[in-house]
């Protein structure tokens, strides 16, 4: 990928996506269904909460940001196409937002499908009140600077798990999950057979068969019961 500017103050562009047909397909999947399907790993840490009750499914636009600045992640709403999730790492700090009402407005008006902060936003009854997708690991009334340095379209973690420019994001009241961009087709099949296996068990539990008899065989096997 070619950068502008230098390492450390830098902004990628040219971005591998994830393709629209899987978005689409991802869209209303449960994280949890998803996180289980990539052998329960690829998960933000519980710190990361959904703020305006409102899900998101999207290719990650990446921004590693100075703590207390949030010049970059001003740039990537621009950066950003419509229907990306703007992913932010602030370094360790939760006490300045780099995100609130006036960016969300831009960025809703861009039509970018949410943001995930590990760090804080503000004006959280605002970003709810425009329906716009948003978690993050705090809320703070504190602001930022503007002056960089950060980067953009990065690797960076985010929630203690990688995310890298381009993966997807699947974000509802469990938390946020990551699917890596080159895994997200045999993903989508793994959470299709899966949904169908909970659509059979929901059907026995109807049915009477209210507990699973292989939890049993489990603690047999570990010498539990005879």
């Amino acid at each position: 990928m070619t950068a502008s500017g230098g390492i450390g103050f830098r902004i990628f562009r040219d971005i591998q996506r994830v393709s629209p047909d899987l978005v689409d397909a991802f869209r209303g999947k449960a994280s949890s269904n998803v996180a289980d399907a990539m052998g329960r790993f690829h998960f933000m840490d519980p710190g990361v909460v959904q703020r305006t009750g409102i899900s998101l499914c999207g290719v990650a636009v990446t921004v590693s940001a100075r703590p207390g600045d949030n010049l970059m992640v001003h740039k990537a709403l621009e950066v950003a196409a419509p229907g990306d999730v703007v992913v932010v790492t602030t370094n360790g700090n939760t006490t300045s937002a780099v995100f609130g009402e006036l960016m969300c407005r831009s960025a809703s008006a861009a039509g970018l499908g949410g943001i995930v902060v590990d760090g804080a936003i503000r004006d959280v009854d605002a970003l709810r009140e425009i329906g716009f997708p948003a978690f993050s690991r705090t809320v703070s009334p504190g602001g930022c600077d503007k002056d960089g340095p950060g980067e953009i379209n990065i690797p960076i973690a985010c929630g203690n798990t990688a995310v890298m420019p381009g993966d997807l994001l699947i974000g509802d009241e469990d938390g946020v999950v990551v699917v890596p961009r080159e895994d997200a087709a045999e993903v989508l099949e793994r959470v299709r057979a899966l949904e169908a296996r909970e659509v059979e068990r929901v059907a026995a539990i109807a049915d009477g068969a209210l507990f699973k008899p292989e939890i049993d065989e489990a603690l047999k096997a570990k010498g539990v019961l005879e």
